[in-house]
């Protein structure tokens, strides 16, 4: 699992509620239209093959970053919800 960072400019109203309510569907809102998503590999590639039916590349703009476990604990966050943390390890 990665945190990814997703944040979008769309234009138009119409892609831009069917493009929040899928993003939320995967995650958390944290700004008006910036999403922190917990995903499995297999998840973000399902994510990316959804919304691509949305998005229009001549006048839209989303951008995914990928947040590294070893950067973490570097986030700095100024106000607003907190951190969407990893699932914790689970001992067998």
């Amino acid at each position: 699992m990665l945190l990814y960072i997703v944040a979008y400019d769309i234009p138009s109203n119409r892609r831009r509620k069917k493009i929040s309510d899928l993003l939320e569907g995967y995650g958390r809102r944290v700004q008006y239209s910036v999403f922190e998503l917990m995903l499995s590999p297999a998840k973000y590639a399902e994510l990316r093959r959804r919304l691509r039916r949305y998005v229009q590349m001549e006048e839209d703009s989303v951008r995914f970053y990928p947040v590294s476990k070893h950067t973490l604990d570097q986030v700095e966050i100024w106000g607003g919800v907190p951190l969407t943390q990893p699932p914790g390890s689970i001992i067998v």
